[in-house]
């Protein structure tokens, strides 16, 4: 019959699933609704894990709004060793401008905290991996120098694979360059707030990111200098489960809190609100 025949041909007919309807979790492995997890703020509902979010998001999180105003925004990284592996290093620059809307993998400006000024310099890992080049260190050193000469707490939020391999010994002086933008911010008594995000490693880790006065952390945030094979492989023995995890780290001293996404704008603004009274006098410490 015609109708038997009808109903049966509706039964075999596949139902097309829009692309990007659902996120799998890194952590749990749980496939998850992926509206629910940007209403949670990127943070898996099932195990608290926290997604990478873009720089232009973190600002967007931590800072007041229509309150940020970007220093550097013009800054473009050049290609000093005319670098080229797969593809060239200049070719590279342009499909991460393309893909992230942003010119390089750091993002620095001045914005309000709950009210309170401060300066905030933020990586984007979606850009090259957040790796530091000649670009994101001079971006970090403007922030840190403006935070200086207007007295107010400086910020950096890192999310890094570490120094920019395509731009050789200049990347590496990044390290040198900002950790000596940090020790002159310091000398003003203004404090310095370390936030560490999903992945924090190489190069970053070991110059500003892990300077801070306060060091604070997101849940689950692995965070390190070289990769646990590499460690293995040198000290000859099997590292801990949750090795260079944020919450290894803080058992072992090396960060001072892990703070909840949700919770990281309330938190800073404590930490502002207690630490900047008896600081900024004017003059430099002696």
């Amino acid at each position: 019959m015609a109708w038997f025949k009808k109903n049966k041909d509706a039964g075999n007919k596949k139902v097309k699933v829009p692309e990007g309807l659902w996120v799998k979790c890194n952590s749990c492995k749980e496939i998850i609704y992926r509206q629910e997890v940007d209403r949670n703020l990127k943070v898996c509902p099932k195990c608290n894990y926290h997604f990478r979010i873009s720089a232009k998001e973190r600002i967007s999180l931590l800072t007041d709004s229509e309150s940020f105003a970007e220093i550097g925004q013009d800054l473009v990284s050049k290609d000093p060793l005319s670098f080229k592996d797969q593809i060239a290093y200049k070719d590279r620059l342009k499909e991460s401008r393309k893909k992230t809307s942003v010119n390089d993998a750091a993002t620095a400006g001045d914005a309000l905290i709950d009210g309170r000024p401060a300066v905030i310099v933020v990586l984007d890992f979606s850009f090259m991996g957040g790796s530091m080049g000649s670009v994101v260190g001079e971006k970090f050193v403007l922030a840190a120098e403006k935070a200086a000469a207007e007295k107010v707490p400086f910020i950096s939020v890192a999310s890094s694979g570490g120094a920019r391999m395509h731009e050789g010994i200049i990347s590496l002086m990044q390290m040198a360059k900002t950790s000596a933008a940090v020790a002159r911010y310091k000398e003003w008594g203004v404090p310095y707030l370390s936030i560490l995000a999903d992945p924090t490693f190489g190069g970053v880790s070991a110059s500003f990111a892990m300077l801070g006065d306060i060091i604070i952390a997101e849940p689950k945030s692995l965070i390190g200098f070289a990769g646990p094979r590499v460690i293995e492989q040198t000290i000859k023995q099997q590292l801990p489960d949750n090795f260079q995890t944020a919450e290894f780290l803080l058992e072992h001293g090396m960060i001072d809190m892990i703070v909840s996404r949700k919770d990281l704008k309330n938190t800073i603004s404590r930490l502002l609100s207690l630490t900047s009274a008896n600081s900024g006098s004017g003059q430099a410490k002696t």
